[in-house]
């Protein structure tokens, strides 16, 4: 089949082209422009047609962020998402960190559009979800709230508490930290620190919580918020029962499911229903090591928008397609 476009001549081209303009740049109607020209409206939906199938009227699309529109549709599509956000393909080469600050560029851009007076932010802490933070330079007025203990390690000014103070000290909004770390040795001192007044004045406002920003972690070396803080037998113990990816320190396994385990006590987070429960999760999670684990959140049905890049995004369609029935 020939590729070749139709010939159109010059009284055929101007009389669309004067069509197209009042069509597309000055806005009239259909059946305006038929009245106009004396043909029915649906002639000027054929020759419209037919101008876009011959290049005379090209249709682009210049967004204002690196977004890949193609495959942000489709993945949002496949999962069932209210929204996913592609970093274009140019945008998620280079090092790590790099495109980490380009998800959180983008995060920070998504946060400041749609927060309103109305909301209440949970924040769980990941270097991603830190870079966000540094982003953001205006949202609405609105509390906001620590999601986990602070992570052992970490400089105190990329410690979740200081991370929930920038985003507070920017929104004007009161800020909820927890002044306790993430991983606690038992249960017993996981429910001691709960009880003490300001923690448990943070753990009080997660039903309050409206939106949240979280980052999807796999259960490996370096890829969790948790893993590294665990002792060996914990680990292995927790991946076999199936641990595939975490969020705010709460396990999945393959399937989506939640996972009961032993490090739900010993853990200073928000509970895996109270995290359901909330009305938007945005979830930052990308490259194609961590494709297995997104799958695995996001099947879980806990996440209402994914900001991730092409790395994740492909492997993601074809894990995507397998499950479907």
């Amino acid at each position: 089949m020939s590729s070749k476009k139709r010939a159109v001549g010059p009284a055929e081209a101007v009389t669309a082209a004067s069509i197209a303009h009042r069509f597309y740049i000055r806005g009239h109607s259909k059946l305006e422009i038929a009245g106009e020209f004396g043909i029915s409206r649906f002639k000027v939906a054929r020759i419209l047609d037919t101008a876009r199938e011959t290049g005379l009227v090209r249709v682009e699309f210049e967004l204002p962020v690196p977004v890949d529109l193609a495959l942000s549709d489709e993945l949002r599509s496949a999962y069932g998402l209210d929204r996913a956000l592609v970093l274009e393909r140019a945008a998620s080469q280079g090092d790590r960190p790099e495109v980490r600050r380009r998800i959180g560029k983008l995060a920070a851009q998504l946060l400041t559009e749609i927060v309103t007076t109305g909301d209440v932010i949970g924040l769980s802490w990941a270097r991603s979800v830190n870079v966000m933070t540094e982003e953001i330079q205006q949202l609405a007025h609105c509390p906001v709230v620590q999601l986990c203990g602070v992570q052992a390690g970490m400089d105190m000014r990329d410690r979740s508490v200081e991370t929930v103070r920038r985003v507070a000290s920017v929104s004007g909004g009161d800020a909820y930290p927890i002044y306790g770390p993430l991983v606690l040795p038992d249960r017993r001192t996981t429910e001691i620190l709960r009880n003490q007044p300001g923690i448990a004045e943070t753990f009080g406002r997660f039903r309050d919580l409206t939106k949240a920003v979280v980052s999807i972690g796999a259960w490996r070396p370096g890829e969790s918020t948790v893993y590294d803080a665990l002792d060996e037998t914990e680990r292995a113990a927790i991946a076999a029962r199936g641990a595939q990816g975490e969020i705010a320190a709460r396990l999945f396994d393959a399937d989506g499911n939640a996972l009961s385990t032993g490090l739900a006590h010993h853990v200073l987070a928000i509970s895996t229903e109270d995290l359901q429960r909330i009305p938007e999760v945005i979830a930052l999670g990308y490259s194609a090591p961590k494709a297995e684990a997104i799958d695995a959140v996001l099947r879980s049905g806990t996440v209402s928008t994914l900001i991730t890049d092409t790395n994740a995004a492909e492997p993601l369609l074809t894990l995507a397609a397998k499950h479907t029935p």
